[in-house]
This record gives structure tokens, C-alpha cells and sequence, in this order.
């Protein structure tokens, strides 16, 4: 490994943990021989700051480091606008030969570095790792909703209480004002029918057969608590969705009317492969799922 060239002078591995982080930096020294040194540092936001600048102070160029679970990314994120940071995956570096066994890994990760043996995971710009947190984190509390909803059916069914046979959607206007009646004690099967909005009160006989249940006040204490925790869902997930909307309105192109079949019109480049062309005006259909956000990008026009 050693008798390779030698690509980057001045680079530095990082082997990444949860507390602390160890750093070989390789730098060249006055004999002209590549002088190692290796210090530890806290993952805190001033040890990582400290880092920084002992990197800064070597002259130091270049920084990898494995993508050890989460705990990379405080280190990425203070150190990638000062130096040429790359994330490499541990399987990669792994398989590289030559590796001494006495080796640490801070030290070995230089090594590659320096010799220009190691591909770079890609990293997205904040801009998009933050509209993917939104994105994964209204991902995971849908699914706690769809999860607390099938709980509602459960307990519902527990209780003999039959709306999901009738009503297409236990969650939908009439559905909830039937189970907070419940909840509050009637057990009226005419008056919770008579809740029914819309084209459920065609099913009015269904549903007085459907709520003659066997609901019990330990029921209502969990259906009340189930389906608070819906509701508390649905406002994050409204919120989240709106914050989506605002990140993802830099990315949008400007809306240029529909034609004459409702279709609607976007620029694009009349020769996509030359930036330079004027935008012209094409139709698109509409998206089958207005709540699905699509980022679109194209190459600029000068005087468009």
C-alpha cells in the first residue's frame, strides 16, 4: 500500500463513535517523509469545532470517514464547509487488501484516502436532507395512524360494535361522531344511527343492527385515549405536510395556466440538452394524487 502514489498530501481519517472520535491526520514533514498524528475528540459541538481547527491547522485538505450509524453526521455536517468530506461505506473499506492487523482504523482510512482507494457515499445538500426528514417523519407517523386505527377496530369489535360493516370509513365524519357518543355514554343504537351524515343515512337500518353492541365503560376509556391519539396524528401530520409544501417551493415550477383541456402548462428547454435554448411551453396531465409532491429541474434560460 505504501509504494503507491501518493494523491492527497494532506488528508485526514476519522474513526466515528458515539462519544468520541478518532482522527489520523497525514501530513508531509520537513525530512519529506508523511508524518501520522492521531488525536481523540469529543462528538460535543465545541470538540467537533476544536476538531475543525486542528484540521484547519495542519493544512489539512481532505477528510473520510465510515458511515457509522447516525453518529457521522454531527461530524459531517461541521466539517463539509471547510474541507472535502466524504462518508464511506464500512463494507467498502473492508475489502480493500493490505491492511495490517495492528492497524486502527482512523489510521488505515488516511491511508486510503491519501492513495485514492476510497468512493465517496453521496451526501444530498441540506436543502434535500432536510425536506427527507420532513418526508420520512410524516412516513412514520401515517403508519402510527394507520397502526391506531386498527387498534379502533379492534376494540370496536370487542365490543360487538359492527360499524365497520356498514360504513365504508370508521374514521369519516358520521364514524367519529358515533364513537364519541359512545364514549360518552349513549348506547342508544336509534340515536347513534340517527349521527349519520351523507349517503350513510341510506343505511340507517344496517347501522342501528350494526351498533346494538355489548359497549362497556372499560371500551370507552380506550377508544376515547385511541382515538385522541388519531386526532393528535392528524395534526402533525398536517403540520409536517404544510412544512413540506414551504421546502419544496423552491424546487416548483412556476404554473403557467392550463389549456384548453384543463392540462397544465410547465416550461421546458426545446432542446434539453442545450442550456442555452429558450423555454417553450408544453402540457402535462394533471398528477393523479394532488397530496404527492414531484421535484422537477431543468437547465436555465438566458432571456426566457
Amino acid at each position: 500500500m505504501e509504494e503507491l502514489d501518493v494523491l492527497i498530501e494532506r488528508c485526514a481519517g476519522i474513526d466515528v463513535g458515539q462519544a468520541e472520535v478518532v482522527v489520523c491526520a497525514r501530513v508531509p514533514g520537513d525530512d519529506g517523509k508523511t508524518n501520522r498524528l492521531i488525536e481523540t475528540f469529543g462528538t460535543t459541538v465545541p470538540d467537533l469545532l476544536a476538531l475543525g481547527d486542528w484540521l484547519g491547522g495542519l493544512g489539512v485538505t481532505d477528510v473520510a470517514m465510515e458511515s457509522t450509524g447516525v453518529y457521522w453526521k454531527p461530524v459531517y455536517y461541521l466539517l463539509e464547509d471547510a474541507f472535502a468530506v466524504m462518508v464511506v461505506n464500512a463494507a467498502h473499506i473492508k475489502h480493500v487488501p493490505g491492511r495490517k492487523t495492528d492497524t486502527i482504523d482512523a489510521a488505515w482510512i488516511a491511508l486510503l484516502l491519501s492513495r485514492g482507494l476510497l468512493r465517496g457515499s453521496f451526501v444530498p445538500p441540506v436543502p434535500i436532507r432536510e425536506l427527507r426528514d420532513l418526508t420520512r417523519y410524516r412516513k412514520a407517523l401515517t403508519n402510527e395512524r394507520s397502526s391506531e386505527v386498527n387498534r379502533i377496530h379492534k376494540t370496536l369489535e370487542d365490543a360487538g360494535v359492527k360499524l365497520s360493516s356498514v360504513a365504508t370509513d370508521v374514521m369519516g365524519a358520521s364514524g367519529r361522531d358515533m364513537m364519541r357518543a359512545l364514549i360518552a355514554g349513549s348506547a342508544d343504537p336509534e340515536a347513534l344511527a340517527e349521527l349519520a351524515r351523507g349517503k350513510l343515512r341510506a343505511k340507517l337500518p344496517a347501522l342501528r343492527k350494526a351498533l346494538t353492541s355489548r359497549f362497556r365503560e372499560h371500551h370507552a376509556f380506550l377508544l376515547e385515549r385511541m382515538l385522541t391519539h388519531v386526532e393528535d396524528l392528524e395534526a402533525d401530520i398536517k403540520a409536517i405536510s404544510e412544512r413540506i409544501e414551504a421546502a419544496c417551493a423552491p424546487f416548483a415550477v412556476h404554473d403557467l395556466g392550463r389549456d384548453h383541456a384543463g392540462r397544465v402548462r410547465k416550461p421546458v428547454p426545446s432542446n434539453p440538452a442545450s442550456p442555452t435554448n429558450r423555454c417553450r411551453c408544453v402540457t402535462t396531465q394533471p398528477p393523479t394524487n394532488p397530496g404527492q409532491f414531484t421535484v422537477v429541474d431543468f437547465p436555465d434560460s438566458p432571456g426566457g
